[in-house]
């Protein structure tokens, strides 16, 4: 199979239509179009339908997809072993939770727009059991994920895993009221993550340590909404130290043993070396 017609399927699994392909890789519709059909030619199998004024891959053209991602990897990592001025260029597809999208990736684009501006990220903010369902079935290259100290989690063997940083995590609370040691809070109501347990873990840990069962109230995802009823007086949350809050609102340190968040980039096994990925990767260890 020619990689040249691999990267046209694997570009359009990536972004729908033959029209966006041809813009992306500087080409013309027409030559995109042909391309996927010698491909399919090549294949022995149709790998593209119909659908509507536009064409979706078939099951055949989707697994040929998720083959292509390694194998233009592969062909990429050679070719940069002999032109080591080879210039990142394509789609590349990140999930990940707001903070780190924030804080990491999006310093990381402003400076892959000036340095190699070839490489188009798309952003998809997701928790972490979402992004790495994501890059489990090959929708995204990249997943931004967090953990905490203590409730770690379990990495699988095909994934590479970078750390990228930690911060401490204390009681979000009325700004009126005074800090207190965490047991006092035993009889609170509390706001838990809507979309991930690693949170509700934590809280659990830490009040089995001070001697109690917390009475989760809400769940919420958006630490804005959270910093909400907190103000409202509706309960307490964990909420990360060092974090501009809306007032009326404090986080109070935890003592000892407290809880940090840890943030890390994920990819598949053998995948760091495909140039836009690699990128991205050093650009996110620059703003860690």
């Amino acid at each position: 199979m020619d990689v040249r017609r691999l990267r046209l399927l694997l570009e359009l699994s990536r972004l729908g239509s033959m029209g966006e392909v041809a813009a992306v890789l500087g080409t013309t519709t027409s030559s995109v179009s042909q391309g996927i059909a010698a491909l399919a030619r090549e294949a022995g199998t149709a790998l593209v339908e119909p659908d509507g004024r536009r064409v979706r891959l078939t099951p055949a053209g989707h697994r040929l997809a998720e083959h292509a991602v390694a194998i233009l990897a592969a062909v990429d990592a050679a070719r940069l072993d002999l032109d080591p001025t080879a210039e990142p260029a394509g789609v590349l597809r990140v999930a990940g939770f707001a903070t780190a999208i924030e804080r990491s990736l999006l310093p990381t684009i402003a400076d892959l727009g000036r340095r190699h501006p070839g490489v188009d990220v798309r952003v998809h903010e997701h928790e972490p059991l979402e992004a790495f369902d994501l890059l489990a079935r090959d929708h995204v290259d990249l997943a931004l994920v967090y953990d905490y100290d203590i409730a770690p989690a379990a990495w699988r063997s095909e994934y590479d895993v970078v750390p990228l940083w930690q911060v401490e995590w204390g009681v979000g609370m009325p700004s009126h009221e005074r800090p207190l040691p965490l047991a006092d809070f035993a009889e609170r109501d509390w706001i838990v993550n809507s979309r991930h347990t690693a949170d509700e873990e934590v809280l659990r840990t830490l009040a089995s340590m001070a001697g109690f069962t917390p009475r989760v109230a809400h769940r919420i995802d958006s630490l804005d909404l959270v910093e909400g009823l907190i103000v409202a007086g509706l309960g307490l949350a964990l909420l990360p130290l060092g974090r501009t809050t809306r007032g009326g609102v404090t986080v109070m340190p935890l003592a000892d043993p407290g809880a940090r968040l840890r943030a890390y980039a994920v990819t598949r096994r053998g995948r760091d070396q495909w140039p836009p990925l690699r990128a991205v990767l050093e650009g996110l260890s620059r703003h860690r």
